[in-house]
């Protein structure tokens, strides 16, 4: 995977390379609770209402929704207990915690965000 550090895209086929790259990871990545909830579950698997709990102002139907996306994309996985009653567990794929390095990255930039606004 090539990454881009201190440097200058040079050509114009490179810019525009990036450029889809970046779009096709907004595309799957896009809106406001995705990243998120999987950095929830990359913790450790969650029942739907941890999640909820967890994450703080998330409504249960965007939370639904946002799941069923992030299945789909095999960021997460649905997996169903046929208990009384039934058990319904969300946990991180392999494949999702490719996105460590992102979320850490997400997480310094928010916190040297938060600073700058507060000055």
């Amino acid at each position: 995977m090539k990454t881009i550090e201190n440097n200058m895209l040079t050509s114009k086929a490179e810019c525009a390379g990036s450029l889809k790259n970046v779009i096709d990871a907004m595309y799957v990545l896009n809106g406001k609770w995705k990243l998120a909830v999987i950095l929830c579950l990359v913790q450790s698997p969650k029942r739907f209402s941890e999640i909820q709990h967890e994450i703080t102002g998330i409504s249960p139907k965007v939370l639904s929704n946002e799941l069923k996306d992030l299945e789909l994309n095999y960021l997460i996985t649905r997996k169903v207990y046929s208990t009384t009653p039934v058990t319904i567990i969300y946990e991180a794929t392999e494949y999702s915690h490719t996105l460590k390095s992102l979320l850490n990255e997400l997480s310094i930039w928010g916190e040297q965000h938060r600073k700058k606004i507060k000055e």
